[in-house]
């Protein structure tokens, strides 16, 4: 399987690189990977002992930064190698991140893996949530590193359990420890022989909870919002904007939008779309913002500090092809609402299964949603005290995770 599998990452790099000549989005993927090693050989101390940290994407990310940033303080010793597989998380954190080194991991080809840990010679590699690689697990577990998989869940969907899953089971055995986020998850790994495991929950809760701690003031948002009621729709997909539409055209209330896509033929097209007075972010400096109806992000880095502004959220992508982080606006206390698929986010079906989200199918459903809350006071108050209590009480996973690692160091 190894060797079919060797076969199969040759041939999808090979294919990605024809399909970079049309998609912006894959030319970022290449062009990025083709400075990896020589970024590593520049940047890189061969004197300082290196702590590696993998995520896929920017929502990855933030689960292991809060677990970077206390590694970073508590071992000043050591430095710190971030990667990333996708351009949504390097391209927007290649600049802003504690990690002393950062570049995309290259493709999980055998010649990568072992030219990457050669340069790298990782004393520790924590990897966030999914990320499976077998040459690289392969390599790293021959090598005897310390591997870890943090803020892990699991279900019955993936190969490793399935009956062909073999190969991808193997690679599990690199890891030292999995910290998972749920009970099912150590139970599905029991099934398969692997008892080196313990709940430690999700490491996003204390990302989040670092928000109510820092300064999150917007001044362009305190004018905008003022002494009136604001209702945000955070990371929308077109799916997302057709349901919320007629809302935003006929509310009373202010309204900020900001969709996961920011390119200028989206924004107008949305503007087009909107009756009311509106502005993009990049245009507020023009206009009275106390005289705006509708504020459009066309930027990104501020949503999470908008939410903190919001009477209620809407969180995108669960009309499309997945929900967006919905802890960042519950961390303040207020009702969420998001689409109708979001199996398989955790902290979104406790939710919605204690009332804290709601879960909208249509127009109509959402209409009734937010117009209760709205108009039913002991209502709001009693969701969005839901979802702060939800989130107080997740904390602590990397705690946890960091006692465990200082016992490796």
């Amino acid at each position: 399987m190894r060797f079919i599998y060797n076969i199969l990452i040759s041939i999808i790099g090979f294919f990605l690189h024809f399909v970079a000549l049309f998609q912006p989005k894959i030319r970022l993927f290449i062009k990025g990977r083709q400075q990896t090693f020589k970024t590593l050989n520049e940047k890189l101390d061969a004197k300082k002992p290196t702590i590696w940290m993998h995520a896929a994407s920017l929502g990855e990310y933030e689960q292991g930064l809060p677990l970077l940033e206390k590694l970073k303080k508590d071992h000043p010793q050591y430095q710190f190698l971030l990667t990333f597989f996708s351009p949504s998380g390097f391209e927007v954190k290649k600049d802003k991140t504690p990690a002393d080194v950062v570049v995309y991991l290259p493709l999980d080809t055998k010649s990568n893996a072992d030219r990457f840990l050669q340069i790298v010679n990782p004393r520790l590699v924590i990897f966030i949530k999914y990320e499976i690689w077998p040459n690289y697990l392969h390599e790293l577990n021959r090598l005897k590193t310390p591997t870890l998989l943090v803020s892990a869940i699991f279900s019955k969907k993936q190969f490793f359990f399935k009956p062909f899953g073999g190969f991808m089971r193997k690679s599990l055995k690199s890891f030292l420890h999995f910290f998972v986020q749920d009970e099912n998850s150590k139970v599905l790994l029991k099934t398969i022989g692997f008892e080196n495991c313990s709940v430690s929950g999700d490491t996003r809760f204390d990302r989040v909870s670092q928000i109510l701690k820092s300064d999150s003031t917007l001044d362009f948002m305190e004018t905008f919002k003022s002494n009136q009621r604001c209702f945000v729709a955070g990371s929308t997909w077109p799916e997302d904007e057709a349901i919320l539409m007629d809302y935003i055209n006929t509310t009373n209330e202010k309204v900020v939008i900001a969709p996961h896509n920011i390119k200028e033929k989206h924004i107008e097209k949305m503007i087009a779309a909107t009756t009311k007075t509106v502005v993009k972010y990049s245009d507020i400096k023009k206009h009275d913002l106390k005289e705006i109806s509708v504020l459009l992000i066309d930027t990104i880095g501020l949503l999470t500090k908008i939410y903190g502004y919001a009477d209620i959220a809407y969180v995108g992508g669960g009309f499309a092809t997945g929900l967006h982080n919905t802890l960042e606006p519950a961390v303040f206390g207020i009702p969420v609402i998001i689409g109708p698929n979001y199996e398989g986010f955790k902290e979104a079906e406790d939710l919605v299964a204690q009332k804290g989200i709601f879960s909208v199918s249509d127009k109509n459903s959402f209409n009734t949603t937010v117009e209760k809350l709205w108009n039913d006071n002991d209502h709001y108050k009693k969701t969005g005290n839901i979802n702060h209590s939800y989130v107080q009480k997740q904390q602590g996973a990397t705690k946890e995770i960091t006692t465990f690692i200082n016992s490796l160091l």
